[in-house]
């Protein structure tokens, strides 16, 4: 055999061990989290790209609490938050319907909540799922060649949910053979929709508590952390990955129920522990972007309302609304922001029923909420006969002129032979916590917001009930707004509630349909507002919900991964995340 020159010898050895060093590096990346496979250019995100083909594996976790999984922060979803948009404080229904598995696996297949899909009871009884179809229905209709798989440890979900899968598994309440099937349907090059669903967690959870401190229910997610490592890795050892761009979603179907924390009563779906779930949609370009709950303390009070000042005001068409005589109990309440000047502005009737051409004019019967030049609002009272008027001053520290809006309750009753007012602002007492008013208040003045000089405020939320609500109720839901028939104890005594929120038109009208609507008089100023305030607490709605990601948004980024455009048609709740990149070199 010829023998090598030394030349030779030397290129031979350097070829070597730069071969040595390449696996070296090679082998070296397998400790990184997760391998990347997307491509490497993106210009804009979408066009002028050539795009691998995009897949999905979609593991569902029936029972696993997103707070739970938080605390016990197992290794393998510890290291795949790293490369997504998550949350642990996602919500598997922000509705008031009752919480099964079923609706809740329904939620994060049809993309719709309970409300639209009907799947309140664990067996799918009066189901709407032929309205609003599954992933798997909507993906056979507009992409019939893709592959879809359905692997399921409750047979259940299969046949109600995955009926038009490309496959179906079932493995019931065998959450290891489950695992094994994914792997395997994961070798074959043709798999492009993937879905596992677990289910032991739930069993743990259901027999011995949903709470991270119990053993079975942590060493059941523990064992599921496992199977989803195992999965990864199946799928980063497809033959076929380089030219692939997989997402991965990863999700509770739903929490479970334990103690609630005291902390956190009053913040609608996110008291309750069985709708709070854990949702994440991974790929190895997604930098880590976490979706908490909000801060439920400062959310803004938002809305339209009508401006009042002088040229605009609001008068009640029935002159006799709210005449309180000698003896009637009523609750008045309110918000208001005032907008005008602070300090001197000379005592502006804000709100009346007494048609007064001053704020403190005395011996003219009826009553009026004036601001004094400290910016105190006042409940100023003069009856018939008197040569004079009584008041009682707001609290020092609740002063119009921050600009803030601020919610007025005056309380009138009978104590004894005396007819009294207490007035609160903001859920505290005036500095004259009771002021005796014996004396006749009627009036043919009808009631009156604005139309006075230098006011210059927004009137929202104006109630009045039949009854003298205790002191202590007042306080305890002064920051509530709106009043609903689930949040007000007292809805039904209300016989008078003008929201004004319309928007348009020349009138504000009494939701309840018990009193004559207030005409705008002047040229209405309908005027959006969006305010943050201490003094106001705002009920939670569908967009507060809406700032975690939700089951019902799952199907909707799914389809957007896919390249599936949503129509209007499918009336879908969910809405998607967009995910921010790293820079592949980086990786």
């Amino acid at each position: 055999m010829k023998q090598l020159n030394k030349k030779q010898q030397l290129l031979a050895v350097n070829g070597l061990g730069i071969i040595c060093l390449l696996l070296i590096i090679l082998f070296g990346s397998c400790n990184k989290d997760f391998p990347n496979t997307l491509r490497t250019d993106y210009p804009n995100d979408t066009a002028g790209v050539n795009l691998k083909e995009r897949k999905v594996l979609y593991i569902i976790l029936d029972g696993v609490r997103g707070n739970a999984l938080k605390t016990l922060n197992p290794p393998n979803l510890a290291q795949i938050v790293k490369k997504s948009i998550f949350t642990y404080d996602g919500l598997s229904d922000f509705q008031t319907n009752a919480m099964t598995n079923a609706g809740a696996w329904t939620n994060a297949i049809t993309g719709v909540t309970s409300d639209k899909h009907k799947v309140l009871s664990e067996n799918f009884a009066g189901n709407q799922i032929a309205t609003f179809p599954s992933l798997f229905t909507r993906l056979k209709q507009v992409k019939p060649t893709l592959r879809t798989t359905s692997i399921a440890a409750s047979k259940i979900f299969n046949d109600n949910l995955a009926i038009d899968a490309s496959l179906k598994v079932n493995y019931e309440n065998d959450d290891a053979k489950v695992k094994d099937a994914v792997i395997e349907e994961l070798k074959r090059q043709d798999a492009a929709v993937v879905l596992a669903q677990f289910h032991s967690a739930e069993i743990a959870g259901a027999a011995d508590g949903y709470t991270d401190n119990t053993t079975s229910y942590k060493n059941a997610i523990t064992t599921l952390d496992t199977y989803i490592g195992n999965i990864m890795d199946a799928l980063q050892q497809r033959s076929t990955i380089v030219k692939e761009d997989w997402m991965v979603v990863i999700a509770s179907n739903k929490g479970g129920t334990v103690p609630v924390d005291p902390g956190s009563l009053g913040l609608g779906a996110f008291s309750d522990p069985i709708r709070n779930s854990f949702i994440i949609f991974y790929n190895p370009r997604f930098v880590s972007q976490i979706t908490p709950r909000p801060d439920i303390s400062n959310l803004p009070y938002a809305g339209i309302g009508p401006k009042f000042n002088l040229a605009n005001a609001a008068v009640q068409s029935d002159p006799d609304f709210l005449n309180l005589g000698s003896n009637k109990e009523a609750t008045i309440r309110f918000n208001i922001r005032w907008d005008g000047s602070t300090g001197n502005s000379g005592y502006p009737a804000i709100l009346q029923k007494r048609g007064v051409t001053s704020g403190i004019t005395a011996g003219v019967p009826g009553w009026t909420f004036i601001k004094d030049d400290g910016g105190i609002i006042t409940f100023n009272v003069s009856f018939r006969g008197s040569t004079g008027n009584i008041q009682a001053k707001g609290p020092v520290s609740q002063k119009l002129d921050d600009k803030l809006w601020h919610s007025v309750v005056v309380r009138i009753y009978n104590n004894g032979a005396n007819h009294v007012a207490s007035m609160f602002v903001d859920g505290i007492a005036a500095q004259t916590p009771n002021l005796t008013i014996n004396g006749d208040l009627n009036t043919t003045s009808p009631l009156t917001f604005g139309k006075y000089n230098n006011v210059d405020c927004m009137i929202t939320e104006f109630a009045v009930y039949n009854v003298a609500i205790p002191n202590a109720d007042i306080i305890a839901n002064s920051k509530k707004t709106p009043l609903t028939p689930a949040t007000d104890p007292y809805y039904n005594n209300l016989i008078g509630y003008f929201r004004g929120n319309e928007g348009s038109g020349n009138q504000i009208k009494d939701v309840t349909g018990n009193a004559a609507p207030m005409n705008l008089i002047g040229t209405a100023n309908w005027t959006n507002f969006s305010d943050s305030s201490p003094n106001i607490s705002p009920l939670l709605s569908s967009a507060t919900f809406g700032v975690v990601i939700n089951n019902v948004d799952i199907p909707y980024q799914i389809y957007q991964w896919l390249g599936v455009i949503v129509p209007n048609s499918w009336q879908l709740n969910g809405k998607t995340w967009k995910p921010t990149y790293t820079d592949v070199r980086n990786n």
